[in-house]
């Protein structure tokens, strides 16, 4: 196995959650000399600089000042990504005891596919607010990591038509079973005495709390000839990776840029999402001379990387017959007429013309024109900033399930291009 993909699959067990994501990538960029600013203070930056900034503990932006010229000058070179995946939460109030059976009570975040969560070995992480022994307020992020809920399909013998037309309700057949017991747990008591293995032994009371569910398999490259790699939260963290990567291999004088924002399998309309201000609030604290702004944006491009529907071999039908991207055989250029992507024959044609460059083939994704197309945070970006935008990714297989497919062919090859885009010097 390669050294990358050794590295992905670190990064990827690292982050079952936005805000574990976000605090890997803190970690790799402290580790490569990124000095960290925070939003509450004022910023002085310089030529050359590499900087980032975290809000919510789940959305970052990571960037390097030019060199040798202004960012009028050079413009910026920007990917984006996100860090959420859509998973199952537990609820505010989730204690649940039935039938002898101790259960959390969970809402489904984003568009699950909810048949694959059955029948896994299940752990919880995520963010949790407290006091402390002094009555301060902190925060602090907790994994169980090992298997500590289930959620038991029920047998075919009682639901015979369980392989014909089975349907899911989310709030009476998704609470998980976390113990047998005739009382109700408490999870908050549950989080502080696991937070006290992690370290965290000064909890006087627990606050609140952002816990999400998930796969406690790790990631696994499968195949005869190891050509996939299998994973939760492939869609997006493999695009965070890919971006990041290239960020920090990429030998620029240009003004390049890494945003990764959390909530975009909710629509992105938050403090911390693309529909929020954070990106734009970056680079007005970089350039606070409107004019210098707009022309700076003039000079600059970002490309949405979030990853494209491959074709399925027994589902090709799903496909516009000359638009199917196929695993493995390069990055994937995803267009529609009606800007749920914000891809256009500049943006796309500079991205082909970087693929050349590096020797990776690219594809395109076309949506039938009888179904309805996602989006992502592509055209929200451009709209908010009025940048050149480009949408692309890697094709994948069982997007929004717990378990994801990808080529791992295609990782390499587009941080290739990643990174020949952050060293192009006119966008």
């Amino acid at each position: 196995m390669s050294e990358l993909l050794v590295d992905l699959k670190e990064f990827l067990q690292s982050a079952p959650t936005p805000y574990h994501a976000v605090n890997e990538m803190v970690q790799r960029l402290n580790a490569a000399g990124y000095q960290c600013v925070d939003e509450a203070d004022a910023w002085c930056v310089s030529a050359g600089g590499r900087y980032y900034t975290v809000r919510n503990g789940s959305s970052i932006v990571a960037w390097c000042m030019p060199a040798n010229r202004s960012l009028l000058e050079s413009g910026f070179r920007m990917v984006g990504a996100h860090t959420d995946s859509p998973c199952l939460k537990v609820k505010p109030v989730p204690e649940l005891c039935k039938q002898g059976y101790q259960q959390l009570g969970v809402e489904v975040y984003g568009g699950v596919l909810l048949n694959p969560w059955f029948d896994r070995d299940l752990s919880m992480a995520g963010r949790v607010s407290y006091l402390d022994a002094s009555r301060s307020r902190q925060q602090a992020l907790v994994d169980f990591v090992k298997p500590v809920a289930i959620l038991p399909s029920l047998a075919i013998h009682l639901d015979r038509d369980a392989n014909t037309n089975r349907t899911i309700n989310a709030q009476t057949q998704l609470p998980v079973i976390l113990a047998q017991g005739e009382e109700k747990c408490d999870f908050k008591s549950i989080l502080a005495k696991q937070l006290n293995k992690e370290g965290v032994s000064d909890i006087d009371e627990i606050l609140d709390y952002e816990i999400s569910l998930y796969d406690t398999q790790g990631p696994s490259i499968v195949g005869l000839e190891e050509e996939f790699i299998a994973s939760a939260r492939l869609d997006n963290l493999l695009s965070c990776f890919m971006g990041l990567k290239a960020l920090l291999n990429a030998d620029s004088e240009e003004g390049v840029l890494l945003v990764c924002n959390d909530h975009e399998e909710v629509g992105s309309m938050s403090a911390a999402g693309a529909q929020g201000p954070m990106l734009s609030q970056v680079i007005e604290r970089l350039l606070p001379v409107a004019e210098d702004r707009v022309r700076t944006i003039n000079r600059s491009m970002l490309i949405s990387a979030d990853n494209a529907h491959g074709i399925h071999p027994n589902f090709a039908d799903k496909h516009d017959e000359n638009h199917g991207p196929l695993l493995n055989a390069g990055p994937v250029i995803k267009i529609n007429a009606n800007q749920r992507y914000a891809s256009n024959s500049e943006t796309s044609g500079l991205f082909r013309d970087l693929a050349q460059q590096v020797g990776v083939p690219v594809q395109s994704f076309v949506v039938r024109s009888d179904m309805g197309c996602g989006s992502t945070i592509g055209p929200i970006t451009a709209a908010g900033l009025g940048i050149k935008t480009l949408d692309i990714g890697v094709p994948q297989f069982a997007m929004h399930s717990i378990r994801e497919l990808a080529g791992v062919r295609d990782v390499g090859a587009l941080i290739k291009i990643l990174e020949q885009f952050y060293c192009e010097g006119r966008v």
